[in-house]
């Protein structure tokens, strides 16, 4: 059994508890929530779980679309406390592990330093699919989608290789922290290119469509369908907020797809 003098309650012994390390574990669950791109309404759960789980008795959370502010209360004691959020990206995996472990908590099975261990063990341990991997998941996506597109079978192998080819790319460029929307650019522009030329260089009749179909890895299909959940959940601000990073994405990609065409043109009219 934990011990649960590591849970924060009040004591009878007229001095305030400290909720300064209860507040921040919960935080901190609530920002690694953020960071993979969880609803507004989940992440509220995942909070108020944790936090009530060690001994909270009063929740209330605002979320921004860069920080977390929680105020906690027991007894007639109260805190606030405020949490940066950094890039975002998706991660299931991820989120399904800090479902686990937030259940956990609420059920009282975890002291305060435990549940601290494992969310770094999370951050830490969870597993990723290698590079390789996912550059061939994102070329068969992108391959299936052009092929819904009207993409012919010359065009679908050139639209697999160069979507792939962006999605290493784009995770070296991420790696090396270079800003999430400039990457969209580059990325698009070396899908359009080459998903041109070697659908032109296969004899494909749809190659307008493949250098679309291969730039497709760049829409943000999980923040657009989060925006509009946080939105008709009541969320606005943070919905909107969630939109607009989607709107950007989309407008830097559109500038990669014309530079990459205009290198196209410039290719064949050369």
């Amino acid at each position: 059994m934990p011990d649960s003098s590591q849970h924060i309650r009040p004591e009878n012994t007229g001095s305030p508890p400290s909720l300064e390390p209860l507040a921040m574990v919960a935080l901190e669950a609530g920002r690694m929530m953020l960071e993979i791109e969880a609803g507004a309404r989940t992440i509220e759960e995942i909070v108020e779980m944790v936090a009530r789980g060690l001994g909270a008795e009063r929740v209330d959370l605002r979320i921004g679309y860069a920080s977390l502010a929680l105020t906690i209360g027991v007894g007639s004691s109260g805190i606030t406390r405020m949490l940066k959020a950094s890039h975002h990206g998706v991660n299931k995996r991820l989120e399904q592990e800090i479902w686990r472990l937030a259940k956990r908590v609420s059920r009282g099975t975890l002291t305060l330093d435990q549940t601290r261990t494992e969310l770094a063990r999370l951050t830490r341990e969870t597993p990723r699919h290698s590079r390789w991997v996912t550059a061939a998941a994102v070329g068969l996506a992108c391959a299936a989608f052009g092929r819904l597109l009207g993409v012919d079978w010359p065009g679908t192998g050139p639209v697999f290789l160069a979507s792939a080819a962006g999605q290493f790319l784009r995770r070296e460029l991420l790696a090396r922290k270079i800003n999430g929307f400039i990457c969209a650019t580059p990325v698009a522009a070396l899908s359009c290119l080459l998903a041109g030329l070697g659908a032109g260089w296969a004899g494909s009749g749809t190659v307008t469509a493949a250098m679309v179909a291969a730039i497709l890895l760049l829409v943000p299909g999980v923040p657009a369908v989060t925006a509009q959940s946080d939105i008709l959940e009541g969320r606005p601000t943070l919905g909107t907020a969630r939109a607009i990073t989607v709107a950007t994405t989309l407008v830097f990609m559109t500038a990669g797809l014309w530079i990459g065409q205009a290198f196209l043109d410039y290719w064949y009219g050369g």
